[in-house]
């Protein structure tokens, strides 16, 4: 039953909708202000038919809400995700919701608790759960896990059927199933000898991996753009570099070109003086190349290509860089490390956060500062301790 309190000309009108998962009672409320022509007597008839309304409504929400988890899911995928994810991020979607269903997608979505989600949420980090490794999952595959929970419930509060997420209250577990702390991993780097050693292991490389892998330390750029870098986005006389697509991959799509991750990530790069010359000799090569293989040559206008043409697979380089470090016993991060090299170099060099995250293509520099505050934080000390030594203290 509807409660109706009248304030001034208005009335206050509230309606029950049970209790929370803390039992805790959850309200909603509506005021409804009678027009001046209304006398009192028809204004207090009138409010309580809109409280009778209200209350309607409010009913038909708790009904939307007794839906089953994975019937809403599946809405939400089709009336938000599809229209607003990139097809990767989709495609992950669709992954997590292979794991998300079996646990929750029975369960009526206005009984879920926080409780529920939780234990979920910790099974995860059991091992046997990556079919890959046989152990537990990451830890940044198990916040995927709970973002994509959040974002359904978030869809249901934005839909009013639903006053709360619990998913607010969940933590993801610090320690994995052996006991150890399942933080997230410390980001391997290599040093600046290191990174000498590797590019002295680039000059008797195919050209192809050698310009990739000299771009990904010079510019800092994320794989997917590296890949999607195209000859018409490089002024060779200015040594300017336009970043604005990417080269990705799904199973239903095969490699195809999308957007940047965001808005910031459309950047320009500048590049030195070698390395203009070095994306010289490799445009020579490649015409040659593609004027010997004639019709056969697909055009794409890819820096990176397979040996047709056609965009060179994502994997292709991780794969040589995995080969190429074992066959000389050299340390392999993966290729995002010479992201994390590019920006580490910068900040060693007093550049400011700032100009690192436009560099970068992040959001903003906070986002830098909180993904490299490690980084920033040695260099503060480097900084102070020129001061000490240059006073001789």
């Amino acid at each position: 039953m509807a409660t109706i309190t009248k304030r001034g000309r208005s009335y206050r009108i509230i309606v029950s909708m049970g209790y929370d998962v803390n039992g805790n009672q959850v309200t909603r409320s509506k005021t409804w202000r009678p027009p001046d022509t209304m006398t009192e007597a028809q204004a207090k008839k009138e409010a309580t038919k809109q409280a009778m309304l209200f209350e309607n409504e409010c009913s038909q929400g708790m009904q939307d809400a007794s839906i089953k988890f994975q019937k809403f899911a599946e809405q939400w995928i089709e009336e938000y995700a599809k229209l607003n994810h990139r097809s990767s991020t989709l495609q992950r979607d669709m992954q997590i919701a292979s794991r998300v269903f079996p646990a929750l997608g029975y369960m009526h979505l206005d009984k879920i608790s926080s409780r529920d989600i939780q234990r979920f949420i910790n099974s995860l980090a059991q091992n046997g759960v990556n079919k890959n490794t046989g152990g537990a999952l990451s830890r940044k595959t198990i916040t995927h896990h709970l973002s994509f929970i959040s974002s359904v419930f978030e869809y249901a509060i934005k839909m009013d059927m639903l006053t709360s997420n619990p998913c607010k209250r969940v933590t993801i577990p610090k320690y994995d199933a052996n006991g150890n702390i399942s933080s997230t991993a410390e980001k391997k780097i290599y040093t600046k000898e290191q990174t000498r050693q590797f590019i002295e292991m680039l000059d008797k490389a195919d050209m192809k991996y050698k310009v990739f892998f000299t771009l990904a330390i010079y510019t800092g750029c994320r794989r997917g753009e590296l890949m999607g870098l195209e000859w018409k986005d490089i002024d060779l006389n200015t040594g300017m570099i336009s970043i604005s697509r990417t080269s990705n991959y799904t199973s239903g799509k095969g490699i195809y070109t999308d957007t940047t991750k965001t808005r910031n990530s459309l950047r320009t790069i500048y590049i030195p003086q070698n390395i203009i010359e070095l994306l010289r000799q490799y445009q020579k090569e490649q015409n040659e190349y593609k004027n010997q293989l004639g019709n056969l040559w697909k055009e794409h206008d890819r820096l990176f290509t397979k040996f047709n043409g056609e965009p060179m697979s994502l994997n292709a380089p991780y794969t040589w860089l995995r080969k190429q470090c074992k066959k000389i016993d050299f340390p392999f991060y993966g290729v995002h490390t010479f992201r994390h090299l590019n920006a580490s170099l910068q900040i060693n060099a007093g550049v400011d956060p700032t100009t690192v995250a436009a560099s970068l293509g992040h959001s903003t520099p906070q986002t830098t500062l909180s993904i490299y505050s490690h980084f920033f934080n040695e260099a503060k000390i480097k900084a102070s301790n020129a001061i000490a030594e240059a006073l001789g203290a």
